[in-house]
Order: C-alpha cells, then sequence, then structure tokens
C-alpha cells in the first residue's frame, strides 16, 4: 500500500479566475512518468470553483470521467445535449467514448467543491454517454464496466468499519474525516493505493466520507 497525502497533490487551477485544483496524478504541465496511472485511475482531481467560476467548454476522449460533489452544485453541459446540476450525493458519469466536449460550472451561490476521477477504457472509442445517479446509497456500488472499476462510497461513523474489497487494484480517497487504513492514518485529501488488497479493513476515527475504488487490474 503506498499513501499520497493531501500536501503531496500538484497544485493547479487558475485561482485568479476562481479555480483551484489539486491533482493526485501527473497532470498537465504536471508531467511524472512515474505517476501516470493506477490501476484504470488516470487522474484524481479535487476541483474547487468560486460562485460564478468554471471550465469553459473542452474536448476529451478515450475517457471515463466520474464526479463526486462534495458541496454545492455543479452544472454540467456537453456536446451530447446532456445538461444538469449536480449535487452532494449524486455520482455523476461522462463516458468521453470517441469524443465529446463538455463545459463545468459553478452557477450556484456558493463554493464549490467536487472530486473527480478520470478512468482508463478497457478498449478505446465508442459513443459518449452519460448519467447521473442522484442520492446514490451508502455502500451501493457503482460499476464503471468500460473501465473493468467500480466505485463504492462509503460514509462512516466514528469507530465504524468497512471492508476493503479484495481487488488487484484498490484506489481509496478520503472526502471528509478519518479513518485507520492498514496501520495508516489517513485524512481529507489523502489516498492509498492497494495492489492485491486482500482482508483489509477501514475503521473511521471520526464520522468520514471514503470513495473506494475496486478494480481489476
Amino acid at each position: 500500500m503506498d499513501v499520497c497525502r493531501a500536501d503531496e497533490r500538484y497544485s493547479g487551477g487558475d485561482p485568479a479566475t476562481g479555480i483551484s485544483s489539486l491533482h493526485a496524478f501527473s497532470f498537465g504541465p504536471h508531467y511524472d512518468p512515474d505517476n501516470l496511472r493506477f490501476g484504470a485511475v488516470i487522474a484524481c482531481n479535487e476541483e474547487r470553483l468560486a460562485p460564478g467560476a468554471g471550465f469553459d467548454e473542452h474536448p476529451h476522449s478515450h475517457t471515463e470521467i466520474v464526479t463526486w460533489v462534495v458541496e454545492g452544485e455543479l452544472t454540467h453541459l456537453d456536446s451530447a445535449g446532456h445538461e444538469s446540476v449536480v449535487r452532494p450525493g449524486d455520482v455523476q458519469r461522462l463516458s468521453a467514448g470517441g469524443g465529446v466536449r463538455h463545459v463545468e460550472r459553478n452557477d450556484g451561490t456558493e463554493p464549490l467543491t467536487f472530486v473527480q476521477i478520470w478512468l482508463a477504457p478497457l478498449e478505446p472509442g465508442g459513443d459518449p454517454a452519460y448519467e447521473v445517479v442522484h442520492g446514490i446509497a451508502d455502500s451501493t456500488p457503482y460499476a464503471v464496466p468500460e473501465a473493468g472499476a467500480m466505485l463504492h462510497v462509503r460514509r462512516l461513523t466514528a469507530g465504524e468499519r468497512t471492508a476493503v474489497p479484495d481487488a488487484a487494484c484498490v484506489y481509496v480517497h478520503v472526502v471528509r474525516g478519518e479513518i485507520r487504513l492498514d496501520g495508516e492514518e489517513l485524512v481529507p485529501g489523502d489516498a492509498a493505493r492497494i495492489t492485491d488488497a486482500k482482508d483489509l479493513e477501514a475503521v473511521a476515527g471520526s464520522p468520514a466520507e471514503v470513495l473506494v475504488w475496486e478494480m481489476t487490474a
């Protein structure tokens, strides 16, 4: 298990326009050949957008993009005609397929924070697709078969335990609170990359929200 601490992530975005970004993997101008991906995960970005700020229309291709809103409201528009507002508790997925363009904005009156995971698909190409699952229940897995991955959202009370899936690759990202995992204390923004996970569990030291990605390779 390798742990990436919150303060080790790359800073990005454009603070002058109300965008602050933290990147857990090699991203944009922050090129790190030793940190390109883990399993299917090729990016884990924490984005903070001030009211009115956002990412203008930009392209994606051959990527599965899954977004988890921490606070605020995210407005999404894409070139396939989808438009939605994503709120805390919702899971949003954009399958870029052979190519799609989209806009992400904070059209609300409060600051917006979201975590966005990019996954490499098992096969490139295909048609773009989009969906939002509103108010996903705790422990309800969300499958991304195109990437051989499954997301488990866990909301834990202090002292509560949760099993880590037995899998070839597991990526754990702490959104809120504190957890102990295999002897390591993890706090918000920390992440663990686990290879050949077996018989592991996480214990919450305080009320916590954790994103757990289970991957086949």
